[in-house]
């Protein structure tokens, strides 16, 4: 058994240029405690975009740290199949990876869009089982609800190779002070935002593309929020990617701290 272990760990890295931890199982545990059978972000083949930054490994919130014009992708409230397999589409096309927060009840929904996600390389981070205001509830019912997404996203990614990572995207960005401390203490990274796209008006998608795009100029870097469900962020998303190119912007992408890692790739 050892044996065979160790040759399909070294076929992998034959195959994908990514290192298989041949002690893990497949299966997801806990988030905080897992060890991923891929590595989030590894790209087989050199990197296909001018526009695809660098990997930062993030075990706390200070690691997050931007240079000018980098900038960190993020995709809330999925999946919502269709939409998300659209937006997927799109970040392979100009070569970069996001982070998508993904709410337990779409997970149990669409597990097949999750494992999408997970397998084209980019961070699954959780956003609570229902999507509910977490400030407004008492502390013990809101570790509740977001162990309860935790476990949803964990069984969607069974037999796909990847778990979850042990990011957290509070719903509306509503905190409190004891949820962060309660999640820094199990190795939970929370996530904030600096631009918020706020692409869930019900606006043109030109109107929320200029609105973003003039966020992210006069801040210089950032973290930028958008949801995967909508369809004017499906339609905008091409050119904001274009205009990041055109400005000299390099999206960053986020993975766990622990983490394996890539070989080294060159621009082509």
């Amino acid at each position: 058994m050892l044996r065979w272990t160790a040759v399909t760990a070294a076929l992998a890295v034959f195959v994908t240029g990514c290192q298989v931890d041949p002690r893990t199982t497949g299966v997801p545990r806990a988030v905080g405690m897992a060890k991923s059978t891929a590595i989030p972000g590894c790209r087989a083949g050199p990197v296909r975009s001018a526009l695809a930054g660098r990997v930062i490994r993030v075990s706390r919130i200070s690691d997050i740290a931007l240079g000018p014009k980098e900038v960190v992708l993020t995709f809330d409230d999925g999946p919502l199949p269709g939409r998300t397999e659209r937006i997927l589409a799109t970040l392979d096309r100009y070569g970069v990876q996001a982070t998508f927060f993904v709410v337990g009840r779409m997970a149990r929904a669409y597990p097949s869009s999750v494992r999408r996600i997970a397998q084209a390389g980019h961070s699954v981070g959780h956003h609570t089982d229902t999507h509910r205001n977490l400030a407004r509830m008492g502390r013990k019912a809101a570790l509740v609800e977001i162990a309860r997404g935790e476990r949803a996203v964990a069984k969607a990614l069974i037999g796909s190779g990847r778990t979850a990572a042990p990011f957290f995207r509070f719903p509306y960005l509503a905190h409190t002070t004891a949820l962060r401390r309660a999640l820094a203490a199990r190795g939970t990274v929370v996530i904030d935002a600096d631009i918020d796209s706020k692409d869930y008006f019900k606006q043109s998608p030109s109107k929320v593309l200029a609105r973003t795009l003039a966020r992210l100029r006069r801040k210089g870097r950032g973290v930028v929020l958008f949801h995967d469900i909508h369809e004017r962020t499906v339609r905008l998303l091409p050119g904001f990617l274009a205009a990041l190119k055109k400005g000299g912007f390099k999206v960053v992408h986020l993975v766990p701290a622990n983490a394996g890692r890539c070989p080294p790739v060159r621009a082509s």
